[in-house]
């Protein structure tokens, strides 16, 4: 088995949009997405979600479906872009967007969260709920942290599809 950390499905937003934290709804089409990931994931016996609305209705659906307890982790938000937030990433300040990436684990030029900070409390929400048979619900930025114990850098660069999920030794977490 292993910790499945799964995606949240396709949101409600534009294409383009950085909205991160924004409490945004699953878009059209959901309840056929939610009721394939119910049916096709792998067996778990407890599930863990965000609490943004994108995931928790996902993991609802999903435990609903295979009669399995839920539990919300806060820790597992999608990171805090601050002023970039509702925002379409084409239209962000080149300036802003260029500080960033010069140091992409540190600066904060939206002022909200910093990717060092994101990382330090997505890996200690892993570390409390890694389990050989947990499903976590969550987002691409929380998916990211986890890639980078196993891929270095590059998973910064990573991507995973909307509903898309994998799989890892929940020794990972622990530093094993």
């Amino acid at each position: 088995m292993g910790v499945i950390l799964l995606r949240h499905t396709k949101p409600d937003a534009p294409e383009g949009l950085c909205y991160g934290r924004l409490d945004l709804a699953p878009a059209e089409g959901f309840e056929a997405q939610a009721a394939e990931l119910a049916q096709d994931l792998p067996p778990v016996s407890r599930i863990v979600t965000s609490p943004l609305h994108r995931c928790a209705v996902l993991a609802q659906s999903i435990a609903t479906a295979r009669a399995l307890p839920l539990t919300t982790e806060p820790r597992l938000r999608e990171m805090d872009f601050g002023a970039w937030e509702g925002q379409l990433w084409s239209e962000l300040p080149r300036a802003e967007l260029d500080a960033w990436a010069a140091d992409l684990l540190h600066a904060r030029p939206h002022g909200g969260e910093s990717v060092a900070q994101l990382r330090d409390r997505a890996l200690a929400a892993m570390r409390d709920h890694a389990a050989p048979d947990v499903l976590v619900v969550t987002h691409h930025g929380i998916i990211k942290c986890a890639r980078h114990l196993t891929e270095g850098d590059s998973a910064w660069q990573s991507t995973l599809s909307f509903g898309g999920w994998l799989r890892f030794a929940p020794k990972v977490f622990h530093g094993q």
